[in-house]
């Protein structure tokens, strides 16, 4: 009770003893949220496959944090420490915790798949930190819920290189000491690993550009930087990690108001930083061209690096891989498409076609194998089309919740419904206006949906949830599906006229075993790895014999694996992955009309779901789902 008269006094005078973050959030989950500081907060967790769903769109951020995650958890473990992180909707995509503890964890929501977003759980460190873009401490009685206070979590941002929030990093404890200064260290962690994490992301996600490093200490110039940034041949900024947003944020005289600096919907896809694009003699004064005199092979002492106008750092440029340390670039064939990098006629004859298209206004249909690259075509579209500098929206139609897919795709206004945005919330659908909607997945649409997105394609106009009148949108649309949406038709759970909406052309990619530039994909995927590795004659051989039923997908993640065993610069036959070497030729047999790419991978795989699991590069748990929703059942089972 007197957690919840505080409460009330802070909400009702405007102020407290609280840190600000604490008793700003407070007021919000009153005034806003509508939350009852009197009614039980109890943890929520999500079922399997959601949480599937929310893992699977941040796979590559999971696989490059891991390292730093379990890195962390080492050194907080012996102090009754769980390790969270939590995608940018609020949910634990990833934990590791005591597995003794399991049951209490789970009660208190400390685990994987709980939902920590601040209008669901109210002040917490996961949802404070997404409505705000600030690492906090929530201690004890800072939390909002009384099912909550004898926690303390502390949690940190972890950005893209485009300078969007993309996951929180969060340690946590079912008790603590009660004086918060006891969670002093816990932030400066937190803190320092979520930094180490964006750092990494960025170097994984531009591994073919200049990637410069930036510390004011010539001592950690070359062991940990303090800034880093991404550039491309053309001395072009593409992404850059916090710190260093922040350094371009001050040169650019653009410090972050009120409204961006507390609550920026961090979620939305095309909040893009400013700083993107921007030329590196703008900001600092050297061009790309010197950026070699900045290698490790000049003394540290000589590699300084002025701001324009201010600051001076120690840098360290680390070339492009391909270029690395003297390594022979492994230089694919020039492409044969303006549109997309690919060596494969059929393939490009596709992209030349469906560019056309797009560029005229044709709205597309994309099918293909699970792995064949849907959206990367798709971007490759967009980029090509004259709204490349327009947003690209990409929507998993498969991943969005049933009860908020409304308003997640069309927006609502203020007042909505129960947890809606004070200010209201434009939907996807309009943060798409003058670019590209990309609706992946769109057999997985429900009905309901279906029938408003109809009417935002016929109309070229949308209504948010709870407004009177609808705002025009000026969009093209990119639909893509591994299913047969004329087989959901004829079963009544795809509407017939969305279908010719969507489908004003029809393309399927195809599977990478019918493509024909297999070695030159390959060798225009090492290009890119540090160190530039290449194929011994027998791993080159045991590529082109293996079926690939995950595609480009699993292909990336079978040279992931070999560069990671290889000892030198050529990756021989025992450092493929164990399918890979056997040299499967088990290629999947002809479909029947009609049937799934899923239910043709289990018939070839006898039914054995691990193993089509691992083909596909898939959880077993989505596979199963997959099977209920279309009805697959193993004849092993007998029914």
């Amino acid at each position: 009770m007197a957690h919840i008269d505080e409460l009330v006094r802070t909400a009702s005078d405007g102020g407290g003893g609280r840190d600000p973050l604490i008793d700003q959030s407070w007021r919000r989950c009153l005034a806003e949220y509508r939350l009852d500081p009197a009614a039980p907060r109890r943890a929520y967790i999500h079922t399997q496959a959601r949480l599937q769903e929310h893992r699977d769109a941040l796979d590559d951020l999971i696989r490059v944090a891991r390292f730093g995650v379990e890195a962390l958890y080492r050194q907080v473990s012996g102090l009754g420490y769980v390790l969270i992180l939590a995608d940018a909707r609020g949910v634990a995509v990833d934990f590791i915790g005591d597995p003794g503890r399991d049951g209490d964890l789970r009660r208190a929501g400390l685990y994987r798949g709980s939902d920590w977003n601040e209008h669901l759980a109210g002040t917490c460190a996961v949802g404070t930190c997404i409505a705000t873009g600030e690492a906090l401490s929530v201690h004890l009685d800072d939390h909002f819920a009384g099912d909550h206070i004898g926690l303390t979590c502390t949690a940190a941002p972890v950005y893209s290189a485009d300078g969007t929030l993309a996951a929180v990093l969060d340690i946590s404890a079912l008790q603590s000491p009660a004086p918060k200064a006891s969670q002093h260290l816990a932030l400066q962690l937190v803190t320092s690993f979520a930094h180490r994490i964006e750092t990494a992301s960025l170097h994984n996600g531009f591994r073919r550009e200049w990637i410069l490093h930036l510390s004011r200490s010539p001592e950690f110039a070359d062991i940990e930087p303090e800034l880093a940034l991404a550039v491309d041949a053309g001395g072009r900024l593409l992404g850059f990690n916090s710190r260093a947003r922040a350094l371009i944020d001050a040169a650019l005289h653009r410090p972050r108001g009120p409204a961006e600096h507390r609550r920026p919907d961090l979620r939305r896809p095309d909040l893009r930083h400013a700083g993107l694009g921007l030329r590196l003699d703008a900001l600092f004064e050297v061009s790309v061209d010197d950026l070699p005199r900045f290698t490790r092979a000049v003394p540290v002492e000589r590699r300084v690096l002025r701001l324009r106008g201010g600051e001076r750092f120690y840098a360290l440029a680390l070339e492009p891989a391909a270029a690395a340390r003297g390594a022979r670039p492994v230089a694919p064939p020039p492409a044969t498409d303006p549109v997309l990098p690919v060596d494969d006629p059929a393939l490009a004859e596709t992209a030349r076609r469906a560019s056309r298209l797009f560029a005229a206004g044709v709205s597309l249909l994309v099918g293909g194998e699970t792995g064949t690259g849907k959206e990367f075509f798709a971007r490759a579209l967009h980029r090509a089309s004259p709204r490349a500098a327009k947003p690209f929206v990409a929507v998993n139609c498969a991943a969005l919740p049933e009860t908020l897919i409304e308003s997640e795709l069309f927006g609502h206004e203020a007042g909505a419904f129960t947890g809606a945005a004070a200010k209201g919330r434009a939907g996807l659908v309009q943060q798409a206006d003058g670019g590209t909607l990309f609706l992946d997945e769109i057999g997985d649409m429900p009905l309901h949906a279906q029938t408003r997105l109809l009417r935002v394609l016929a109309e070229r106009e949308v209504t948010a949830v709870g407004a009177a009148s609808p705002r025009a949108v000026d969009i093209r649309v990119i639909a893509a599906t591994h299913r047969d949406l004329d087989a959901l038709v004829r079963e009544g759970r795809f509407r017939e006229d969305l279908l010719y909406r969507l489908a004003g052309a029809r393309f399927t990619l195809p599977s990478l075993r019918e493509r024909e530039d297999l070695p030159a994909l390959v060798a225009r995927l090492l290009a890119g790895r540090p160190g530039a590795p290449r194929l011994s004659g027998e791993a080159a051989a045991a590529l082109r014999r293996h079926a690939w039923p995950g595609n480009v997908r699993e292909l990336v993640s079978a040279l992931d694996y070999a560069c990671a065993l290889a000892d030198g610069p050529e990756i021989d036959l025992d450092d493929l992955p164990p399918t890979v070497k056997a040299g499967r030729r088990d290629a999947a047999p002809p479909a029947l009309a009609g049937d799934d790419p899923l239910e043709a991978a289990l018939r070839r795989r006898a039914w054995n779901v691990s193993a089509v699991a691992r083909d596909l590069g898939l959880d077993r748990s989505t596979v199963h789902r997959r099977m209920r929703r279309l009805g697959l059942v193993s004849p092993n089972h007998g029914g």
